[in-house]
């Protein structure tokens, strides 16, 4: 299991303090300090299910003036927001969390990282 994190982020620690809580095995990317490719994106997307506008912090300052807003989200449009997410990684929604099992999610509440936990063998399935 990996966990994309900005350590400032405190949606990202309280994952970590889950994750450390339940004794998970996992390794950390801090994906400000080594922003994921757009191959790794479109992997993760496909692990996600969903589409690169689902995970763009569109609130942030620099989506703002790249202008995100008014993109589109459609099929033509996806490989310009995962070039923008790329090449921005501040705009990914955080933490990320990719489980053993082949699957992702966003890790925002505590019930998306159990669910991660469920997903690996190393947390409760319940």
């Amino acid at each position: 299991m990996e966990i994309w994190i900005n350590p400032a982020c405190s949606k990202c620690r309280s994952a970590v303090d889950l994750l450390d809580g339940e004794g998970a095995q996992y390794t950390v990317r801090r994906y400000l300090e080594e922003p994921p490719t757009a191959d790794e994106i479109r992997a993760v997307l496909e692990r996600l299910g969903l589409e690169p506008w689902d995970i763009t912090r569109t609130q942030e300052a620099e989506a703002k003036e790249l202008g995100v807003g008014s993109w589109g989200r459609t099929d033509a449009e996806r490989e310009r927001w995962i070039e923008a997410l790329a090449a921005h990684p501040r705009l990914i929604q955080r933490p990320i969390i990719t489980a053993d099992d082949g699957s992702a999610l966003v890790g925002r509440s505590e019930e998306a990282v159990r669910d991660a936990l469920s997903r690996t063998g190393d947390g409760p399935t319940a």
